[in-house]
């Protein structure tokens, strides 16, 4: 796939015009333009499709505007917003996330995948992958913690936990 700067596709875009003028037929007009600009040349449809307007009447070389969002809705100011956005509630609806920032759907999903780094874990998103300060505090939080251990005993013994399970009595053999 070749890549173009915009001069090399108004030059060619230009040589097409001039073709055309001549009278030249679209299939002329391509073999021209390979020959003159080789790997560098416009594919076969877009050569066609700029043959086609300048033979209906049109002028410019110059690419139309286009209506709508830009090609690219992730800037950086965009992806700070989504972030603080999360940062507030974290079970937010990606929905919710791009008509409060205004970009797509897919724009907010990528961002937040991509760019941020986050995927859905029981309805709310969360990292997948700690920050370099998110690491070092849990290194530093785990040294205290042996230190602490070190230093007293009986430090473990008066750890309370509190995650505690209630199994009532069921036997599905049984299905009681």
């Amino acid at each position: 796939m070749a890549i173009f700067t915009m001069d090399q596709r108004k030059a060619q875009r230009v040589c097409i015009k001039f073709c055309a003028n001549l009278g030249k037929s679209a299939t002329e007009n391509f073999k021209v333009i390979q020959q003159g600009f080789g790997d560098q040349s416009l594919s076969r449809t877009q050569m066609f499709q700029w043959h086609t307007r300048f033979k209906t009447g049109h002028t410019s070389v110059d690419d139309d505007e286009h209506a709508g969002r830009p090609t690219s809705c992730t800037t950086p100011e965009t992806v700070a917003r989504i972030q603080e956005l999360i940062r507030q509630d974290r079970h937010r609806t990606i929905r919710d996330i791009a008509e409060e920032v205004e970009v797509g759907y897919g724009t907010c999903q990528r961002v937040l995948t991509e760019e941020l780094g986050m995927h859905r874990v029981a309805a709310k998103f969360v990292p997948r992958i700690l920050t370099a300060d998110q690491k070092q505090q849990r290194v530093n939080v785990c040294t205290e913690l042996r230190q602490l251990a070190s230093d007293d005993e009986t430090l473990l013994s008066r750890v309370i936990t509190g995650d505690e399970s209630w199994v009532y009595g069921y036997d599905p053999e049984a299905k009681r």
